[in-house]
Order: structure tokens, then sequence, then C-alpha cells
């Protein structure tokens, strides 16, 4: 499998925005989510979902339609079509 390729643009005490980038066949690898955070998608999709005990499930991504998730999610994220995924993830640190 490619890795998804990531770009940090924004990375502060407050906040780390992460432009991810998803190719045909590509995927983000298992992680776990450390903080709250945002998905804002760049582009539509079908984003396939990989849970820790191997559940699979599709998530839609609708351009401009962001999410919120709490931190502790784990997963790995494919794109298993035939399109480029493109999304930004916006971590919100917590105060130190």
């Amino acid at each position: 499998m490619i890795s998804a390729k990531s770009d940090v643009q924004v990375d502060t005490p407050e906040v780390r925005v992460t432009e991810w980038r998803l190719a045909p066949g590509s995927a983000t690898g298992h992680h776990i989510h450390e903080m709250d955070y945002v998905i804002v998608p760049v582009t539509s999709g079908e984003m396939t979902i990989v849970a820790p005990n191997g559940e699979r499930s599709k998530a839609q991504l609708g351009l401009g339609k962001s999410y919120f998730r709490k931190a502790g999610v784990e997963h790995d994220v494919l794109n298993e079509t035939t399109a480029e995924i493109v999304f930004l993830e916006v971590e919100l640190k917590r105060p130190i």
C-alpha cells in the first residue's frame, strides 16, 4: 500500500493543521488521534476506515462538509477509489 502524503501547514501551541492527500491505493497507516480534531474535506469522496480489529467501514466526504472527533480514535484510512482524496485535519491542542 502506498503512503498518503501529509503537509503540516500550521503548527502553533493551540492548533496543528495538516493537509492530507490520499492517492488511489494509498493509506495513512494505523494511528491513534491524540488530540480532538476536525476534518475539513477539500474534495468529495469515499474513504475506507479500518478499525484495530480489522473491521472495515466506509466514510463519505462531502466537499466543505466538516466533522469533529474526540481524541482516542484509532484506525487506518485507505483510498480504495480511483480519485485522489484531499482533506485538512485541524488538531486542537490542549492548553498547557
